[in-house]
């Protein structure tokens, strides 16, 4: 994810639900000592351990201590809008690359019977955290570690109304496969929404560059390539809001758009490696032929950010 022009942040969060890191911890122990035999996940691992990605779950983690009820009502929203649809009551909902998992909740609150997966270890965790701080117990909400590009999982997985992920596939190593795996999980007459991030050209080329650095950059001096591009992210916007006499307001106001964090957002997005995009009209000729029909599409115009997508299944696929 990427910090458009403007955002907010809503300060607070329940009493008593404050993130746990040893919870979070009993969960990824386990995970961690698991077999790595699913296919994508292994190869997960070792570019880990080669310094070739970013630990989202550990940024993941860290979002979940202000996860509030104000942050649950704008994920809500942000499915309801996008989804066309004011409930989700007698749907499944499959979240692919779940993350902190504030949209499994968001859509198990709007009635879906939720599953929820992720290759990162961190990342199961946060999202079990959340469903044992909200919906503990609850039968209609299963998380569980997965990779979209393993195909014995995903023929596991079944067909659901609603697959989701959002700025989830471009971070796979292999975008266009995990696209088509995430295809074939919609039911006909279901509706895939994804988040894609646009390609810039030169641009994206260079914040490959950058997203590489950061991870191969040892802990103590990645706060120095995090500040020089929070500036460049942030920057303009913030000027803009003081010379407007609303210091912060662009900050401030950033959660209303899906109910994230700002700064979490900002760590994301510079770390965010592996690191894919493409253009508008390529990801609706994927999908035109695989059977699927554009039904919302949101661009962020030319800029930096994430595309956004909703395709309904309507036939078979023509290609794969």
């Amino acid at each position: 994810m990427v910090p458009p022009n403007g955002c907010p942040r809503l300060r607070g969060s329940l009493p008593g639900n404050r993130l746990r890191v040893r919870e979070v911890r009993r969960v990824v122990e386990p995970l961690e000592r698991a077999d790595e035999s699913q296919g994508g996940s292994a190869d997960f691992e070792a570019a880990g351990q080669n310094g070739e990605r970013f630990e989202f779950g550990e940024n993941w983690r860290r979002f979940l201590a202000v996860v509030d009820e104000s942050r649950i009502v704008e994920a809500e929203r942000s499915l309801r809008t996008m989804l066309e649809r004011e409930t989700l009551e007698g749907l499944t909902f499959l979240d692919v690359g779940s993350g902190s998992g504030l949209f499994s909740l968001a859509a198990r609150r709007l009635g879906a019977a939720v599953r929820s997966f992720d290759v990162d270890t961190s990342s199961v965790a946060c999202t079990g955290e959340l469903r044992r701080r909200f919906r503990p117990d609850d039968p209609s909400w299963r998380v569980e570690r997965g990779s979209v590009l393993d195909p014995g999982y995903v023929r596991s997985l079944g067909r659901f109304d609603v697959v989701y992920s959002w700025g989830v596939l471009h971070h796979t190593g292999d975008m266009w496969r995990a696209l088509d795996m995430a295809g074939t999980l919609v039911r006909p007459g279901g509706v895939l929404f994804i988040a894609i991030y646009n390609d810039q050209g030169p641009r994206s080329r260079a914040w490959r560059f950058v997203k590489r650095l950061y991870c191969r950059t040892p802990g103590p001096l990645r706060p120095i390539i995090l500040a020089a591009a929070g500036a460049g992210l942030w920057g303009p916007s913030l000027v803009r809001d003081l010379l407007t006499l609303r210091p912060f307001s662009s900050w401030r106001s950033y959660s209303r758009e899906r109910g994230m964090s700002p700064w979490r957002d900002v760590v994301d997005w510079v770390g965010g490696y592996p690191f894919e995009v493409a253009r508008p009209e390529e990801i609706f000729d994927f999908f035109q032929r695989r059977g699927f029909t554009l039904r919302v599409l949101r661009t962020v115009g030319g800029s930096l950010g994430n595309n956004q997508f909703v395709f309904r299944k309507t036939a078979p696929a023509d290609a794969t």
